[in-house]
């Protein structure tokens, strides 16, 4: 085990699916203690059996992370028993395409901007100000290529992850040469069960794995990517 994460704490939001689980499992391996986000009892204990002897560093917690309040609770509840976050990945995120613009309606819109775009700003409100007082911290929000391809068919789901990039950049402007770091990951399609499940005529080989990203975002959660700030780095 390479242990350079040794004694810090990252918090990975949607930290049990199947890039959470991958980044979640990352930082377990480089020595960190983890705590992840989830929606479902059962994705959290197959993560827990993944760890293996590394289970002992793995936390998680129920949380809808679009809640303003319960996010609150969630960091304040980290601090009060670890006293420091050294780290943040949001893997929360959602996806819809198949209509055009007039076909989609109001309500697919709300849940695009729901897990792509409001996840994003309820994470870093809660998020930031513990960092600032800690004078340290990096955050990686997962996004998409779509943010900067628009494809036909996918408005919805373009204008969360476009809104999110720049939501991002903005906030790293405001953090400049505070030592808290904030960058955008954007990946293209992942190698996931449920997208092979959704394109099974697709060529898979072309596809990321989520290991791969998960190391970038290790990288750049580490000491070694500290002049990586305000990033939108496609994957």
């Amino acid at each position: 085990m390479n242990d350079q994460l040794a004694g810090k704490l990252a918090l990975v939001a949607g930290g049990t699916g199947a890039l959470g689980s991958a980044v979640a499992l990352a930082f377990l391996e480089q020595g960190g203690t983890v705590v992840v986000t989830y929606r479902r009892q059962a994705e959290f204990d197959q993560l827990r059996h993944a760890a293996g002897a590394q289970a002992s560093r793995l936390e998680g917690q129920v949380v809808d992370v679009t809640d303003q309040s319960a996010v609150n609770r969630l960091v304040e509840s980290v601090i009060s028993k670890h006293g420091n976050l050294d780290a943040m990945t949001n893997c929360v995120g959602g996806y819809a395409a198949g209509k055009k613009l007039w076909e989609t309606d109001g309500k697919t819109l709300e849940q695009m901007l729901a897990l792509n775009l409001i996840s994003v700003y309820v994470l870093l409100r809660a998020v930031v100000p513990i960092m600032l007082r800690l004078e340290r911290g990096a955050i990686v929000n997962v996004a998409s290529t779509a943010a900067i391809d628009h494809a036909a068919a996918a408005s919805a789901y373009v204008a969360s992850k476009s809104a999110a990039v720049a939501l991002v950049d903005s906030l790293a402007a405001d953090l400049k040469g505070t030592g808290v770091r904030v960058n955008s990951i954007l990946p293209r399609i992942i190698d996931t069960e449920a997208n092979r499940k959704a394109m099974p005529n697709a060529d898979y080989t072309t596809w990321t794995k989520a290991q791969d990203i998960a190391r970038i975002i290790l990288f750049l959660c580490s000491d070694r990517a500290q002049a990586i700030h305000g990033a939108s780095i496609p994957v």
